[in-house]
C-alpha cells in the first residue's frame, strides 16, 4: 500500500494556493499538512514541522523559492510552480523532482506527484542502516536530488564543510556533495577500515601513500594533518601496524 505523503504548498497569489489545494483534495497519495501565502512564515512553520512534499512558487517577496528550499530538510521533496520558465534550472540544484509552469493543469500536477511517489519508494528500498565494523561495502548518497551508490573501496577521503560532506573518490575528478554531518559519515563508514583524523576529514586507512614526522598524510592530492585531539586514536592503529611515528 502506498504510503499518504503528507503536503505544504507555499505561493504569495492565494488563488494559486486555492487551485493547488483542490488539486490535493483529488489525490488519494497527499495530505494537505499547511498552506502559506507568506514565505517568511511558511520557512519558520516548516523547520519546525517537516513535511514530504512542498509546491513551491519561486518568484515571492522576502524569501524566494529557491531560498526557502535551500533552507529546508534534504528529505523534503519540491515541487516548483511558477509562471518564470528561465528558473527551471536553478531549481535543479535542491531536491527538485519537477518544475510545473503556470497556469498548473491537474495532469500535469498529477504526473508530477507520481514522480514523487515513485522516489519516495525508492528511497524506502535503498535506505541502508549504519554500518558496524567489518560490515558493509557500500552505501547511497543523495546527491543532487539523485540516490548514488558509493563503494567504500572508492572513497579517498572525506572532508566536511558545515552541515554538507564531499566524498572524494578514486577516479572522479569532482567530489560528490550530499547533506551529512561528519558524525552520520563516521557512523556510516566501516570503523576498521577508515578514522576520523581531524575536525574536518575522515580517511580512509588503506588510501594512505605516506605520513611525514608531523603526522600530515598523503592521501589522493591532498595532505591533511592529524590534529591532537586524534593522534592517540591514530597513533594506536600505527601500533597495530608495528609502525612508530
Amino acid at each position: 500500500m502506498t504510503k499518504t505523503l503528507s503536503c505544504a504548498i507555499v505561493d504569495d497569489e492565494p488563488l494559486a494556493v486555492q487551485l493547488l489545494e483542490s488539486f490535493v483534495k483529488r489525490t488519494p497519495q497527499l495530505s494537505l499538512t499547511a498552506s502559506f501565502t507568506d514565505s517568511v512564515e511558511a520557512f519558520k512553520q516548516l523547520a519546525q514541522s517537516p513535511v514530504d512534499l512542498l509546491f513551491l512558487d519561486i518568484q515571492m517577496p522576502d524569501v524566494n523559492g529557491l531560498e526557502l528550499a535551500h533552507q529546508l530538510p534534504p528529505q523534503t521533496f519540491i515541487i516548483f510552480t511558477t509562471a518564470f520558465r528561465e528558473f527551471a534550472f536553478e531549481s535543479y540544484e535542491v531536491n527538485t523532482v519537477d518544475f510545473l509552469l503556470k497556469p498548473i493543469r491537474y495532469t500535469k500536477f498529477l504526473a508530477a506527484v507520481e514522480k514523487v511517489v515513485q522516489r519516495n519508494e525508492e528511497r524506502a528500498k535503498v535506505s541502508v542502516p549504519p554500518a558496524r565494523e567489518g560490515e558493509g561495502t557500500y552505501s547511497f548518497l543523495r546527491v543532487d536530488g539523485e540516490l548514488r551508490r558509493v563503494d567504500f573501496s572508492q572513497i579517498l577521503y572525506v572532508e566536511g564543510m558545515k552541515d554538507y560532506v564531499s566524498f572524494y573518490l578514486e577516479g572522479e575528478r569532482r567530489p560528490l556533495i550530499t547533506h551529512l554531518t561528519m558524525k552520520a559519515v563516521e557512523q556510516m563508514l566501516p570503523a576498521d577500515r577508515f578514522m576520523r583524523v581531524n575536525r574536518s576529514y575522515v580517511v580512509a586507512l588503506d588510501k594512505i601513500r605516506s605520513i611525514d614526522r608531523n603526522l600530515c598524510l598523503y592521501i589522493g592530492d591532498e595532505i591533511i594533518r592529524v590534529t591532537d585531539m586524534y593522534k592517540d586514536a591514530f597513533n594506536e592503529y600505527l601500533t597495530r601496524l608495528g609502525l612508530k611515528t
